[in-house]
């Protein structure tokens, strides 16, 4: 199956057959393995491996890791193939909302109403486990409302700033 990834402003060609991946042209051998009761999912990678989140959101995923929140758009090839014939716009939004990836306290909310973010802008920082965590925004877009304040605590999921289209 062929699909089309919108993610951080870049289009990937994505082919997937079996265990094997085509990302923009090259092979790859990879799994994604859900962990049971949990939006992780262990994702493997030319034996590499890591866990990452996703949760489903409309025809797309905000995938979390490694600190950072992510939105990105999937589209399969019948339904792209009939947006272009009927002249539907294939824009996605650049909004989407920054959720905090695991419990902490929030040290700095680095933005501002009305801020334009791009891909990997930092937005807030949370100390967990006392370490220091910067989550980034996954868009390009402006932020629109900061859900945050400093010395606030917060749990996994905890909606942290909205982001708007730009």
């Amino acid at each position: 199956m062929k699909y089309t990834v919108q993610i951080g402003g870049k289009s990937i060609a994505v082919a997937v057959d079996g265990d094997h991946v085509m990302v923009d042209g090259r092979r790859r051998e990879a799994s994604l393995t859900p962990i049971p009761n949990t939006p992780l999912h262990q994702l493997t990678v030319d034996g590499w491996s890591t866990t990452v989140s996703l949760v489903h959101e409309g025809d797309g995923y905000e995938i979390q890791w490694g600190g950072r929140t992510m939105v990105a758009g999937v589209e399969d090839e019948r339904t792209r193939q009939i947006r272009e014939l009927t002249g539907g716009d294939g824009g996605r939004p650049g909004g989407g909302t920054v959720k905090a990836p695991m419990p902490g306290l929030v040290l700095r909310v680095e933005v501002d109403v009305g801020q334009a973010v791009e891909p990997d802008s930092g937005v807030v920082v949370l100390e967990a486990m006392k370490m220091e965590n910067e989550i980034r925004a996954g868009v390009v877009g402006v932020v629109r409302k900061v859900l945050v304040t400093e010395g606030e605590a917060v749990e996994k999921g905890t909606a942290l700033v909205e982001i708007g289209e730009p």
